[in-house]
Formats: C-alpha cells, structure tokens, sequence
C-alpha cells in the first residue's frame, strides 16, 4: 500500500500480459508515461505505482517497457513507462518502441512528464505528442529544481497555451502526484481528442492541404499526424501503401518547402516546432536572477578539464577504501555472530551423514554468504546508487570520453562500463544505448572483465584482508590496464566508426534518500533471493560430491591447468567450475570445503593473489552469459565467452609462472 498526499492506491508489478476478469477489465484504464530522459519519467511510475523500476540518470534504462498496475476508485489502471525520449522521429529504437505503443490506440491517457528546468527543450517531445491527438496531461515536474535557477513557472498559462491541463509536481517528493492522477482518469474518461498544436506560414498551408486529401482516403490514423510525418519522409509510412496520386501530392509540397526555405524539410518542421516550444516557453516561465548554488559552483570543479579527473579518482579511490572498510567491519561482527551457532548444530540428534548436509552443506553455505559477500555487497550498491541518483556517473561518462575514444567507443560508453561495478548483466543489457553493433560488442566485452560486486567480494575478502588494500588495488589496476589493452586491439581489428558523443549531463543534486535505499534494496534483494540460494545449493552440491567420493577423481582431472599451470591448490578447480554459476560461489565454497575462513590456512599469497586474479577474468557468470545471448546472438556470445576463458588462462598462468620465476 503507497500514500501520497493521502491517495491510497494499491499495486502489482507486473511483466507478463496478465488478464483480469471480463468485469475488471471493462473498467480498465491504460496510462503511458512519457517524457525525456532525467525528467523524472521513472520517479512519478515508482511514486505511482511502488515499483521496484532502477532510476538512473543514463539514457536506455526503460527500453524494455515496465507496466504497473494500481486500483483507485473501483478502476483497475494499467501505468506503462515508457522509453526515455527526446523526439518521436523513430531515429533510435526507444523512439520507435514509444511512437508505436502510443498510436497503436493502446493507452487512454498520455502522461507527459517534462523537466521545469528545461522546459523549452522539453515542450519540443510535448508538441509532437499532442500532433498525435491523444489524450494528454502534462506534468511539470522538478518545479524547485527550476525554482533553485530563478525560473518561476506559471502553470495555467502553460495549460492554456498548449489546450491541455497541466499539474505541477515534484515528484520525488509525492508532491502533486493525486492531482495528477486524478486528472489523467478524468481526462481518459471523456475520451475526447486534443486540438493539435498549428504552425505558421507556408508550413501550416501544406499541412491543411494534405489534410484535406487525407480525409478522403485514409482514417485508420489522424490525419493531421500523418500529413506531418509525410513532409518528413518518415521511413514508417512506407508500411501504409498510400496511392500513388497522394505521394505524388506530398513530393511536390515537400520540394516547393525546401525551395522556399533552402533547408531539407525535416529541418524546416523541426525548427517549428522548436520556434513554437519557444513562444510557449517565454510566456509561461520567468526568470529571476540567483546566486549560484553551493551544487552549481561544485559542478564547475566537477566537469573541470584537470580538476575534474583530479576530484574523480580521489572520489573514486576514496569510496573504495571506505567501502572496504565498512565491508570488513561487517564481515567480521557478522562472522563472530554466527561462530556461537556450530555448537547448537552439533548437538541435534540426528545421523552423522544429516548432520554434515546440514551444517558443512546448508548452513555454511548460507553464513559464508551472509558473513563474506554481503557486507561488500550492501555498501557498494548504496554507493552505486548515489553515483547514479546524484548524476556524478554521467559527468564520469563525460570525463572519461576521449579515453573511450581510443576503445572504439564514446563517453556514453563508460556508463554500462561503469555499471559493470555493480553487475555485468545490466551493464550488458545497458550497451543498447550505443549506435552501433559494433560499439555493442566492445562495450558487451569490456564490461564482462569488469570485477562486478560478486568478484569485488572475492578481491576484498581474500586479497584485501589476507595480502592488503594495496594488493587488492593492484588487482583492480591490472584488470583496467587490461580492459584498456583489449579495446585498443578490438577498436584496431574490428573493422568500424566510433561516432561523437552528444549526451545530456543531468543537474547535480543531492540524492533523495528514499529512491536511493530502494534502489539499492532492489539490487540487494536479487542477491538475497538469488544468489544466497545459489551459495546454499552450491555448497550441499559440494558436500554430496565429498561424501559420494567424486571430488578427488573431479581434481585429478582438472589438475593440469589447476595445479601445474595456475600453481593452485586442487581443491580450487571444482570450486571455480560452481563459480560460473556466481563468481563469489567461489570464496563462499572455498570456506564450505576447506572449514575455515582463515584462507590463510590453504592458501599462499601468491595463490592468494592468483586465484583473485583469475576469478577477475574468467567467465562470466551464468546470468551474464545469458544476457550476452539475447543481446548479441548466440554465435558473438559464445566468441566472447571462449576469448575471456583463453585470456583469463594464459594471463593468470603467466602471472602464477612469474611469481614462481622472481622468487627463486
């Protein structure tokens, strides 16, 4: 149950094409949230609908549409999110995806939210909404972030310019959201169309012009809309089969246009709408001079070409140091915590074999993951989170973008680097914000060698505590110096472009608490609800192969590569098979097997740092082999996955054959 401003609404998530009674669904309502990115789409549908939906500053995080669904007043009402967008022009694939739900007739209602700071560059996605002639509310959100500049902005005047209602919200804080909902099922109930917004000149002459002949012919779509994406070629009509005569009709207005104004029509319609946008804009905004705030004068160190790398790597390393240090105070309170739990265990009656299962099996499973993995995890996702929410990750991405540039890619391409961090699943999934296949399979390959959170815990909770930070640093450096070497060879020999980098840099702010910790319980969650019972199942599979006897015959066949080459005790190699699974099954496994957290006891430094090292590159975990099938075929997935096998092989056995070679 969510209340905002006393709304009660209760909601279900929902991914599937779920179907309701007959009698609920003639009651349904269908609202689609659109708007540009960093507006705070995503913000109003979580407020809506208390959905779990990740709300970054980085384009493409909602190409997969997300639905919610709420009851209120007696109505079952569907909440779908749509793409971040700046146009409908179907240039990109979350253009199309949103231009394709709206016109196929699908939502009753479009919810339009727009930026207050930003609102001239924001009307140009409202104008072309309306030109659709859906029903629309307009939500004006990040009203004090505009108010923070010095823009005031009326709100009835911008309604009544643009004939639509218009609510005033600010949406991180629920402020505005019942109004808002309300209106839009109203709005929906009356199931009238908008009046579209018209044009000056020459340009609003041939749109009424092929309107007319339109009205004739076709009706499946509104005239009006489709006269204007006619005069832009829009690539999609070629789906309608027009007549002849019609297109004959469109070429001739299209080409007198351009005569008349020397410039290609999509140029001519988009500098109208933008002239319109900015009409709009002036008579319903107002600026105030202000002094710059204490955020603003931080953002020009931050975005400073020397300052700016100076400020991020300090940043940056001093997160690291405090996230390690936080992470091996957890670990060891929790570790001290479950050490008076053997006792109780051993003391049930039950058959030796059981009694194994149980503790070596179940439970070790269970306080290895809770005592090792997540007090890393739980921090580092916090931090995540911030870096998101706050927008520094987007200034990352712009500071890093000549470095990019030399991997084939571009500024925006560190984002689902970066990601890796986290999770190399949505940072795989996050490579759809490049252009090109190309970039795709590059940043798909880099963000794999990233350490996500899962090899984090096995760089900090082996090498940091046993060997040092500075070791566990050392790691983390070889590992970039290796990223950076693979680009360079895939940007020379993948044949290819790397295009310019046009990004928008959100405002920087001070995260919401609330969206924040949610953010970061969401991911925390799927590590408690997957990955725990991965650990648990992974290590009563371990104990079963002990009792059955299989475990040494596993061993000695793998003892070549295991023992010989990478220079690692035996029992590591059927640990870093259950590893593929999740790479910090790998440590928690190791604890299972060998009784002990004191790795000390097993392990040397130099096996220490080898095993670290190549859990760092090895293959990817199975849910990332997963999402590199579905984003790049079966075929590119399965390359990407044998060159990081052959690369992690030969680069940790090489290191191994070095340490042994130094230390004679």
């Amino acid at each position: 149950m969510l209340l905002v401003e006393g709304l009660q609404i209760r909601y279900m998530l929902t991914t599937s094409s779920e179907k309701a009674d007959s009698h609920i669904l003639n009651r349904e309502i269908t609202i689609a949230l659109a708007g540009n990115p960093n507006a705070g789409k995503s913000v109003v549908f979580n407020q809506l609908t208390g959905g779990n939906q990740i709300i970054g500053n980085w384009p493409g995080k909602t190409v997969e549409r997300t639905e919610g669904w709420i009851r209120y007043r007696g109505r079952r009402i569907r909440i779908v999110d749509l793409p971040g967008i700046y146009s409908l022009s179907t240039y990109t694939e979350e253009e199309l995806i949103a231009r394709e739900f709206i016109i196929s007739g699908t939502p009753d209602v479009i919810i339009n939210v727009i930026d207050a700071s930003l609102l001239e560059r924001s009307l140009f996605l409202t104008l072309q909404l309306l030109e659709m002639e859906k029903p629309l509310v307009l939500a004006v959100n990040q009203l004090d972030v505009a108010e923070s500049k010095g823009l005031k902005t009326d709100i009835n005047t911008l309604s009544k310019l643009l004939g639509v209602p218009a609510i005033g919200i600010i949406a991180t804080k629920g402020t505005g959201l019942n109004r808002l909902l309300t209106t839009a099922i109203e709005l929906a109930e009356k199931k009238e169309r908008i009046t579209p917004p018209t044009y000056g000149g020459e340009i609003e002459q041939s749109i009424q012009e092929l309107v007319r002949t339109l009205n004739e012919f076709h009706q499946e779509y509104p005239t009006r809309w489709l006269a204007i994406k006619l005069l832009e070629k829009d690539e999609w009509l070629k789906n309608l089969n027009l007549s002849k005569d019609i297109l004959n009709q469109v070429e001739e207005i299209r080409e007198e246009l351009e005569r008349t104004h020397k410039e290609p029509i999509e140029v001519v319609i988009s500098s109208e709408r933008y002239a319109l946008a900015s009409r709009i804009a002036r008579n319903s905004q107002f600026y105030e001079k202000k002094k710059k705030t204490i955020l603003q004068n931080l953002d020009t160190i931050l975005l400073h070409p020397v300052l700016g790398y100076a400020s991020m790597l300090t940043f940056l390393f001093v997160g690291f140091i405090v996230l390690f240090k936080i992470g091996a105070i957890g670990s060891s309170l929790l570790e001290h915590l479950f050490s008076k739990l053997e006792p109780l265990i051993i003391r049930i009656p039950i058959p030796e074999t059981f009694r194994h299962l149980l503790w070596d099996g179940i439970l070790s499973g269970f306080i290895s993951g809770v005592t090792i993995a997540l007090p890393y995890i739980l921090p580092f996702y916090v931090f995540l989170s911030f870096l998101e929410n706050s927008g520094y990750l987007a200034r990352i991405a712009f500071l890093t973008d000549s470095i990019m540039h030399k991997l084939g890619l571009h500024g925006k391409g560190a984002i689902p680097i970066i990601m890796g961090y986290g999770c190399n699943v949505p940072a795989v999934l996050g490579t759809r914000i490049l252009e090109s296949r190309r970039e795709r399979i590059i940043a798909s390959f880099l963000s794999t060698l990233i350490p996500c959170s899962a090899r984090t815990v096995v760089i900090l909770g082996l090498v940091g505590v046993f060997l040092g930070v500075k070791w566990a640093l050392l790691i983390y450096l070889l590992d970039l110096i290796i990223i950076y070497i693979a680009g360079l060879l895939m940007n020379r020999y993948y044949p290819g472009e790397t295009p310019g980098l046009i990004m928008e840099v959100p405002d920087l702010r001070i995260p919401v608490l609330k969206p924040t910790l949610r953010q970061a319980w969401f991911r925390i969650k799927e590590f408690l609800y997957i990955a725990l019972p991965y650990m648990m199942l992974g290590s009563v599979a371990l104990e079963l192969l002990e009792l059955l006897g299989w475990f040494s015959s596993i061993n000695r066949a793998l003892s070549p590569v295991i023992e010989y080459w990478l220079g690692l005790p035996p029992i590591t190699g059927i640990v870093l098979i259950f590893g593929m699974l999740r790479k910090e099954l790998t440590l928690i496994l190791l604890s299972t097997f060998s009784g002990t957290t004191n790795f000390s006891l097993i392990l040397n430094p130099r096996q220490m740092f080898v095993f670290s090292f190549f859990v760092t590159l090895y293959v990817p975990c199975l849910a990332t082999i997963v999402a590199l099938k579905k984003e790049l075929g079966n075929i590119t997935a399965s390359i990407l996955v044998i060159m990081e096998i052959i690369l992690s092989l030969l680069l940790a056995g090489l290191l191994n054959q070095f340490w042994i070679y130094i230390a004679r």
